[in-house]
């Protein structure tokens, strides 16, 4: 028996859930949502790749985007310079702790096994 896909049901899942977050007026602002959603993808990026030369740099940058996103917006800074300047440090800092030999480098996706079929008759 075929399998179906799951995209459809989520997708219904994830529409409802919204609708219903903010017909009851729970739904969070925008400015939240980006930084949650930046912060989520930095914590998963690791734990769904592994720590190479590549997470070691976009984890904790992602992490501190959504941080920096939700601070200028609640926190009502009027000049988001600092935000980025220290982002740029941090970045730089990383990007030298990544080029350290005891880091993996980041693995090639696996391709599937080539196709044995032979095209011509």
């Amino acid at each position: 028996m075929k399998q179906s896909s799951a995209v459809q049901p989520l997708l219904l899942i994830i529409a409802g859930a919204l609708w219903f977050l903010k017909s009851m007026g729970w739904f969070p602002q925008t400015a939240t949502l980006i930084a949650l959603t930046l912060t989520a993808t930095g914590v998963l990026l690791p734990v769904l790749e592994g720590i190479n030369k590549h997470s070691v740099v976009a984890a904790p940058m992602l992490v501190y985007a959504g941080a920096a996103v939700f601070a200028y917006h609640h926190w009502h800074w009027h000049d988001p310079r600092p935000l980025i300047a220290l982002g740029m440090v941090l970045c730089g800092c990383l990007m030298l702790a990544a080029r350290s030999p005891a880091i993996a480098p980041r693995r090639p996706p696996e391709l599937p096994p080539p196709d044995n079929k032979d095209t011509e008759t």
